[in-house]
């Protein structure tokens, strides 16, 4: 099986490896163009073009996808299938019917939970116990198409997004070989999504980071993981917003006001939060330090607590 491969971030390098692995026929990579990073702002590859590049696939990074070069380039290029996984792009409508086996995608959630971008952090930010990885058809309309493969997982109740995305990343590479055996096999199956239950999210952004007190423990606590690595949830001490890395169920039960300052020791940084509740701040991050213990952090920064 001929495959074009489309895709940008260490997400989709991972089945791009996977495919690389097990010897599939990659004509060519396509992946987003290259971008300046860092303060030197120099021109960097992405995670998908570096790994082409070095087992000597062709890549291609157009900027366009609705001009009709693209299309006319996919046609030259021949593939029995177009696997697009995190590429970036909607791919147009005439591009999809070139391959005799059409375009798949892996998309992390349980479709059709989650359509739509950031599904890895969404699952951790509202708590949900599971979530998986799916293949499926593309469809003109964004992750829409219907599904053949999906496998889940439990979320664990301290895991980060970024652990959750490292086992959904191989996850979703192994979901994509077992599709593309089955494709060529002629035995894959392919069931529509019911599109009453779809859900759609949103990437994130630094208004997400403050923390709702007024939440339950199980809210602010999955909220504290589902940030991580990136915003990053906060919360003010002193008057400073602090990073917050950590964070622990109590069986304390308070009548101060969400927010306020429970304790402050050993056992780290307790807050009282919805409920009459409290959770507890074991890791954080001052403004310009590096990441600690709260427990530590208190050792040069006591905290009185009012009453």
């Amino acid at each position: 099986m001929r495959i074009v491969f489309m895709g940008t971030p260490d997400f989709a390098a991972a089945s791009l490896k996977k495919l690389i692995d097990e010897k599939y026929d990659i004509a060519a990579v396509f992946t987003q163009p290259d971008k300046p990073r860092d303060r030197g702002m120099k021109l960097s590859f992405s995670p998908v073009k570096e790994l082409a590049v070095e087992n000597g696939i062709p890549v291609y990074q157009p900027a366009k996808l609705r001009d009709g070069s693209a299309t006319e380039l996919i046609k030259k290029l021949a593939p029995d299938i177009l696997v697009v996984v995190a590429y970036g792009r909607i791919l147009p409508d005439d591009m999809l019917t070139v391959p005799k086996y059409g375009a798949i995608n892996v998309h992390a959630s349980l479709l059709p939970k989650y359509r739509g971008a950031a599904p890895i952090q969404w699952a951790v930010l509202n708590g949900d116990k599971v979530t998986g990885v799916s293949t499926m058809y593309l469809a003109s309309e964004m992750d829409t198409g219907d599904i053949i493969y999906t496998a889940e997982t439990e979320i664990g109740e301290f895991e980060t997004s970024g652990e959750l995305f490292d086992r959904l990343m191989v996850m979703g590479a192994e979901l994509l070989d077992k599709t593309l055996r089955d494709i060529d096999a002629g035995c894959a199956p392919r069931t529509a999504q019911d599109h009453s239950k779809a859900s759609y999210v949103k990437m994130l952004d630094k208004s997400l980071s403050p923390i709702d007190w007024t939440k339950s423990p199980r809210e602010i606590i999955k909220w504290i993981y589902g940030l991580q690595p990136w915003p990053v949830a906060t919360m003010e001490l002193g008057g400073a917003a602090f990073k917050i890395y950590g964070a622990e169920y109590t069986q304390t039960k308070t009548e101060k006001a969400p927010g306020s300052i429970v304790s402050a020791g050993k056992a780290g940084i307790e807050v009282a939060c919805g409920g009459g509740e409290t959770v507890m701040i074991t890791q954080l991050q001052a403004p310009g330090k590096k990441r600690m213990k709260a427990a530590d952090y208190l050792l040069g920064h006591p905290i009185k607590i009012e009453d």
